[in-house]
């Protein structure tokens, strides 16, 4: 089984704006973004089906991230805009429900004047 890679966090102002990205996805898959503060347990952001045409979002980036796929390229984006301190986290990818041996290191987003 091969382990995703994510890719594109930083560290960036509140208000900035990030793009992260996960590869290899699978067409065949949902796909999720999914984040993990420190001292917290880890929680869905976002979910992709295998098409694109199904997305969705945890109540507290609703309306500020975008999940999106290319089935092309094989890749998984999460488009993260007007960030907030209380976005800051490792962010994974993994199918949803997620696969125990699919977790990567991750990407850490710290958001942060």
């Amino acid at each position: 089984q091969v382990q995703v890679v994510e890719s594109g966090g930083g560290l960036v102002q509140p208000g900035g704006s990030l793009r992260l990205s996960c590869t290899p996805s699978g067409s065949d898959y949902t796909m999720a973004w999914f984040r993990q503060a420190p001292g917290k347990e880890r929680e869905l952001v976002a979910t992709i089906s295998g098409t694109g045409k199904t997305t969705g979002y945890a109540g507290s980036v609703k309306g500020r991230f975008t999940i999106s796929r290319d089935n092309v390229k094989n890749t998984v984006y999460l488009q993260m805009n007007s960030l907030k301190p209380e976005d800051t986290a490792v962010y994974y990818c993994n199918r949803n429900p997620p696969l125990g041996n699919l977790w990567g290191q991750g990407t850490q987003v710290t958001v942060s004047s």
